[in-house]
């Protein structure tokens, strides 16, 4: 059964954190993030103190992401990108080839390692320097090459 409140710790640009809770579908609000941290009590903080919410699955003592760019390229489908921040830390991860998707206040993207801790990242538009699209990946499709036709074959009914 899902929950209603995803548990996520937020990064501030101070590399202060906060563990908490937010509603997955809409946790920014004119600018600020609602947050229900672990005392029960709700706060907003603005996005442009905010460097990252990471989505995780336990509040654990070492949240950061373990590995911050791919090994080799990704085999999921959708965009590839690389992001700088603007303390200089980079990170990789993916994100929807939808346009409908992004939203003005960040992005929301999928980090290196989907077997670590953390399961998703929100950026702020804010904390960024750069964005870069490293790669489009998508759905292979393999063309059928033409087979020569089989001379051994003998024509049947007139063919």
């Amino acid at each position: 059964m899902p929950s209603t409140h995803k548990k996520v710790v937020v990064r501030k640009m101070d590399r202060d954190s906060i563990n908490g809770y937010v509603a997955p579908a809409n946790f920014v609000h004119e600018g600020k993030l609602e947050l229900l941290n672990t005392s029960g009590n709700v706060v907003a903080i603005d996005l442009r103190d905010i460097k990252g919410v990471y989505f995780v699955r336990e509040f654990s003592d070492s949240d950061t992401v373990s590995r911050k760019t791919f090994t080799s390229r990704p085999r999921t489908e959708g965009l590839w990108v690389r992001l700088k921040f603007k303390d200089n830390e980079v990170l990789e991860g993916m994100m929807p080839n939808d346009l409908s998707l992004t939203t003005a206040e960040g992005f929301l993207i999928n980090p290196p390692d989907l077997r670590s801790n953390t399961q998703r990242i929100f950026v702020p538009r804010s904390a960024l320097a750069s964005l870069t699209v490293l790669s489009v990946i998508g759905a292979t499709r393999r063309r059928r090459k033409e087979l020569a036709a089989d001379t051994r074959q003998v024509p049947m009914f007139g063919e």
